[in-house]
Formats: structure tokens, sequence, C-alpha cells
């Protein structure tokens, strides 16, 4: 079930408030069921068959919870390392079972190739699943006792299928003690509709472009329209998934729960190193806390650095999907960070800063250009033809002009909100809130405007079809 889709919005929604708080706030464990069972029938709407899968998930990582804080020395840790490899082996078996069988036949081996259908979110919950584990193993996280409460971090509805990551310590006393509230349901309700409004108005629309581009063989296609292809795609994946954590950090603040943040203004960054602090902070935290780190981090010798970067950007890539062109993702930053850390890091700080920012978001699209097209060899005709080595020859063609036209607001106002204007503004009105005029503009505003694009994203929805969600295929 997608949160914008009107299943969502005006049958599940609405019955979960109504179920949820007809019931006072002091039964609090009355409440936390109504919240796991909706959660669990979330999930089980859009793949009841492995319902199962999810809730054999939480029962390994409850269970392992209370055996890795048990045993004392070596067993404790042997207690960790079976209940981490339960974990892995179910993800890389629904995850990368035919990847790998696909590459062994194309070898010569005979190896039959399992059709296997990838669950929704399998590396979402499962990641999330093994943090609450992994935290207890190391300390950071009591015990928790109670299955129910394990199950309901776990399933919790908003970030459960897309993430963002949530770590066990950022909700533990929210489960128990959380304090539900008029300011933070509509403060949850206004993040809600803007990330619903970029979503539909901002993330749909570039979708369209890049989609048109992509689908042209790399040959037909002009400069223009490769280039105009790729930016629509990076202006579609961040809005998507942006405009998706923004929902879900939303709906957890309805009920009382304070996800943290999964995205920083990423196209503002002036290196890769920076935009990698402020793009899915949630899953780049989550390799480096439980990976990077414990492999010695920066911690090491300059050749050992340089292995743990790359094998946390490679394992980054795989966990995105099964193929070859999310390894050469992985790849790719990877290299361009160390390089940042051994090559050119020293020189790129002296670069004027308009300069670092814009190749560094030059980068990045063709970090989106890999991560895009499946097929490595259409990967090198689609960079050729970007650069005007390949392709149809053309600068700029009829197609590349007709999108720019039909789409040319959403383009247009996809700049300004990748920029943190909503900061700025903020602060140019609290300087002035001794003047009636800014405190009437900082009450009423953001209100105002969030049900203005809402709304205004509820009628595109309605008669839309085109409603795709990228990372829901992780």
């Amino acid at each position: 079930m997608l949160f914008s889709s009107l299943s969502f919005l005006f049958r599940f929604f609405p019955l979960l408030l109504l179920c949820y708080f007809i019931i006072p706030k002091r039964f609090r464990e009355m409440r936390n069921l109504v919240l796991l069972l909706f959660s669990l029938a979330f999930y089980g709407y859009g793949g009841p068959r492995y319902l199962l899968l999810m809730l054999v998930s939480i029962a390994t990582n409850y269970i392992g919870g209370l055996f890795v804080r048990s045993p004392a020395g070596e067993k404790r840790r042997g207690m960790m390392v079976l209940f981490t490899a339960l974990n892995l082996g179910v993800l890389g078996w629904f995850k990368y079972a035919g990847f790998f069988a696909f590459n062994l036949q194309n070898l010569g081996l005979q190896i039959v190739v399992p059709h296997i259908v990838l669950p929704i979110g399998i590396s979402f919950f499962t990641f999330q699943g093994m943090s609450y584990m992994l935290d207890v193993y190391l300390g950071a996280a009591a015990i928790q006792r109670n299955p129910l409460k394990v199950a309901l971090y776990v399933s919790l509805f908003p970030q459960l299928i897309a993430g963002p990551i949530v770590r066990y310590t950022t909700v533990e006393t929210e489960i128990t003690t959380r304090n539900e509230n008029l300011t933070d349901f509509a403060e949850g309700a206004m993040r809600f509709l803007f990330g619903f409004a970029k979503k539909i108005l901002l993330s749909n629309a570039l979708g369209q472009v890049a989609n048109a581009a992509f689908d042209v063989p790399s040959a037909e296609l002009s400069v223009a329209m490769a280039w105009l292809g790729a930016v629509s795609y990076t202006g579609q994946i961040y809005f998507d998934f942006s405009g998706y954590s923004d929902m879900a950090i939303g709906l957890g603040r309805m009920f009382g729960f304070y996800f943290l943040e999964n995205f920083n203004y990423p196209y503002t960054a002036s290196s890769i190193t920076d935009f990698w602090r402020r793009w899915h902070i949630s899953l780049s935290t989550w390799f480096r806390d439980y990976l990077y780190i414990p492999l010695g981090g920066n911690r090491v010798n300059p050749r050992r650095h340089v292995f743990n970067m790359l094998l946390v950007w490679l394992l980054t890539g795989l966990w995105h999907g099964a193929a070859w062109n999310f390894v050469l993702w992985g790849a790719y930053y990877g290299l361009l960070l160390v390089g940042e850390n051994y090559i050119w890091g020293t020189a790129w700080k002296k670069v004027p800063a308009p300069l670092r920012h814009s190749m560094t978001f030059v980068l990045v699209v063709l970090g989106w250009v890999i991560f895009r097209v499946t097929n490595l060899g259409a990967v090198g005709e689609y960079m050729l033809a970007l650069f005007g080595a390949g392709g149809s020859g053309v600068a700029v063609d009829g197609q590349a002009l007709y999108y720019l036209r039909q789409f040319r607001w959403e383009l247009l106002l996809a700049i300004p909100a990748c920029l943190p204007l909503k900061h700025w503004l903020k602060a140019q009105l609290d300087k002035r809130q001794d003047k009636l005029a800014a405190r009437a503009v900082s009450a009423f505003a953001p209100p105002v405007l969030a049900l203005a694009t809402g709304g205004l994203a509820l009628l595109y929805l309605v008669g839309s079809g085109f409603n795709p969600f990228i990372y829901f295929q992780f």
C-alpha cells in the first residue's frame, strides 16, 4: 500500500486514527496493540504471502536479543554471528539467490535459476531488526522482554517498507512512554502533506521525463535529451525517496514517534563525502556503525582503510539491488571517496565553492545514470550520449524541446525545492518576530502552504495513473 494512494488516504489511515485515538492515552499497551495490528495489515495488504516472513524476521531478532546478552565472552559473540547470519541468509536467498545462480549459469555451470519474488521492503525491515539485536549485543540498548514491542518496532508502518531505517535506540523509550499531542499531530500532518506534494507534484512529473529519455535507444539520444533524462531522474529519485521519508517522519510524529532525518539537502553538497552525509542518512550511518567502524574505519593503515571503504560501498551497492549496475554504482562511489581521501582531497578544498558544488552535482548525476540503467553496456552508451561522443550526434532535438516545454514548471520548481530555502526564510522571519506581519507569516504560512500543496497533489493523484515508488523495490 502506498502512502500516496487513495486506499491509504481514505480507508486505512482514517480507520487507524479512529481505532487508535478512541483509546484513552493511559492505555498505552492497547494503543500499541492497535498500531501493531494495523502495521501488520499494512504490510499484508501489499504482500500477504510474505507477512509470515516478516514475522519470522521479528522472532529471529527478538530471540537473538535474548541470546546475545546472556552468555559471556566467545559464546556471546558466537550468538551474535549466528543470528546475523540467519538474517543475512534470509535476505540473501530472496534478494540474491537468483542473481548469483544466473551468473553461475552464464559461466557454464548447470544450475537452475530459481524464480523468487522479492518481498516488499525486505532490506529495510531486515536491517531494522538486525539493528535491535546488534545494539543489544553492543550494550547500546537494553533487552526488550516483551516480543510485541519488538514486533511494533520492526513493523511500524510509517517506515516499514521504504525507510528510513529507524534504530531501536531512537524509539526505545517512545514505544512505552511517548506523549501524543495536538501540536505534534499538526506538525506531523504538515510534514506528511509536504512529502506527499513532493512525491506527486515533482517526483511523478520528473519520472515521466526520465522514462522518456531512458526508453530511447542510446544511438538515438541527443545530448540535450540525455542530460534532461539524467537530471530528471536525479530529481525524481530525490523527491521520491525524500518525499516518502517526509511522509514517514510526519506519520511517526502524529503517533508520538520522533524519527531522525533521512535527507539534508544532498544536492547542495560540496563533495562526495558531504553528499553521503546528506543522502539516505539512515542507511549510511547503519553501514558506518555496524560494518565500517567494526572493520577499523579510518583508524587503520591507508591500505586497510581503502579496503574498508571499497568493501562498504560494494555492499551498499548490492543492498540496493541484485544487479551488476548496482555493484558498479557502489564501486563508483567507493573509488570517488578513496580519491577524496588520498588523491585530490587537499586540492579539492582550494577549488572555489560554486565550482565544487557544481562538479559534485555532475558526479552525482552520472552516478544516478549508473543506478538507473541496468545493462552495463547501455550504461557506457548513455554516458557517451551525454558527452556527445555517441548517440545520434545531435545536440538538441524536438523531443528534448517538447519535454522542456511540457514539464517546464516542474523542472523549474525542482530547483528551489532542492535548496534549504525553508531554513533561510525561517531565519529571516525569526529576526523579525517583533513585527506582527512576521509573526503572522510564521504562524499561518506553513499550514496554509501544506494544505494548498497537499490538496493540489491530491487532485493530481486522482487524475493520474503514474505513481511509482522507486525504493519499494529494495
